[in-house]
């Protein structure tokens, strides 16, 4: 297959479903892209009143470790897939991005408050028994090539000012949970634990629960980007380069500009959690902890300018599964995962991780360029058309109407109609 469309942001919606099935050879799934039926939707949580819609897209042009790969994206702001898509052209000239990723471990928590003199050492002492326990909650894990892969005990104490102290153990658990995301089966291990680790312990029992801060499950990406290949009509690709390294720089070392590089790497990276049915606020979590691993708010991304070319890496946790959740259910998600052609969670991971740079590129280089607000308003030329009421060919007129004007409001889109 190649994920290399020319003319798809032109097709219609339908010929792009058309297109971007027969580059990956997959079944278009009846209805699947027409909304979610409101008896799933009250399946899936609680209270439900109906259904919200969201633009489900797919970006093209992707070249990830030497395969071709199309890319559903969920989301509401315009510009993202565009970005990911054009990026992705721009990458794939130069051999494209290339990424690997951890196993897929995720870490449990069982914490106690208080616990008697000598607890940790105890705690420690029993492991092998603690161990052997957990191994017995999900067996069939380990046919699927996950399972427990070690443990560790924790001393903490809360001494903020003015508090009373509190002493705090930890047992953390580690388990590979294959293809699985794994929230529910690292919280059934816990509360499987936290009777024997209250017994060994004599504290307090307290939380059970997976943690979002899955820093032994991290995904790296990295791409190379010769000056050449970032050539602009009026502007040499060295000083391209060198702005979007000099972007970079100014959002390591300050946390007010780095929150926003990072939330632009989240604007792909959700869009694809989304689309794949998997647990967004979670990936936020764990991105957002990571990035301050040093004590101080960092970029996720690095760019930096290497004997002639521009090198970009992203490194983050990224807690993905291609089973359970809402992906057996949801047809929408099915149908996005056929066109993604995931080949399981860690092939998942690094997609995310692709788009996340790729997206993070075009932002930078926007920025660096002509300033990111002009090129975001032209992609929002058409939410502003349909706001002055244009349907048909008529959004096509007023867009390039208001591209033309270079203002963007209701009103000027209302005058280019004749209202």
């Amino acid at each position: 297959m190649s994920s290399r469309i020319p003319g798809f942001f032109k097709l219609t919606p339908a010929a792009r479903r058309t297109a971007a099935l027969a580059a990956v050879g997959a079944a278009e799934r009846p209805g699947a892209w027409e909304g979610l039926d409101l008896g799933v939707a009250d399946a899936m949580i609680e209270n439900v009143v109906g259904v919200f819609g969201l633009p489900n897209g797919i970006a093209v042009n992707l070249l990830l470790n030497d395969q071709d790969r199309l890319v559903p994206m969920v989301v509401e702001e315009p510009s993202v897939v565009a970005a990911v898509s054009n990026m992705a052209r721009l990458t794939r000239a130069a051999g494209g991005l290339h990424a690997e990723c951890d196993p897929s471990v995720m870490i449990g928590q069982v914490q106690v408050s208080n616990p008697t003199m000598g607890a940790a050492a105890r705690l420690r002492e029993a492991l092998p028994m603690l161990s052997a326990i957990a191994e017995t909650v999900h067996p069939q894990l380990v046919a699927f090539g996950g399972g427990l892969r070690g443990m560790e005990v924790r001393e903490l104490r809360y001494d903020e000012p003015g508090e009373e102290p509190e002493d705090i153990v930890v047992l953390h658990f580690f388990l590979d949970c294959a293809d699985a995301m794994g929230a529910n089966m690292v919280n059934t291990i816990a509360e499987r634990l936290m009777p024997e680790v209250v017994a060994i312990t004599g504290g307090r029992a307290g939380l059970r629960i997976l943690s979002n801060l899955a820093d032994r499950r991290v995904v790296r990406v990295r791409v190379t980007i010769p000056f050449a290949q970032l050539d602009e009509p009026d502007v040499p690709g060295a000083e391209v380069a060198a702005g979007i390294a000099a972007a970079w720089r100014f959002a390591w070392v300050d946390p007010y500009r780095a929150a926003t590089h990072n939330k632009g790497i989240m604007n792909g990276i959700d869009a694809v959690a989304i689309a794949t049915g998997n647990d967004w606020r979670a990936i936020e979590a764990g991105a957002h902890a990571w990035a301050a691993r040093d004590g101080q708010y960092r970029p996720l991304s690095t760019w930096k300018v290497r004997d002639g070319a521009l090198v970009g890496t992203l490194e983050l946790p990224m807690q993905v599964g291609t089973v359970g959740g809402p992906i057996k259910v949801h047809p929408t998600v099915q149908q996005n995962h056929a066109v993604a052609q995931v080949r399981g969670a860690r092939d998942l991971a690094m997609l995310h991780a692709a788009v996340g740079l790729v997206q993070n590129l075009g932002a930078l280089r926007a920025l660096a360029r002509e300033g990111i607000q002009q090129g975001h308003m032209r992609m929002h030329a058409r939410t502003v058309a349909l706001e002055a009421g244009a349907s048909g060919e008529a959004i096509g007129r007023v867009v390039a109407g208001l591209v033309a004007s270079g203002v963007y409001t209701v009103d000027a889109a209302k005058a280019i109609l004749g209202r």
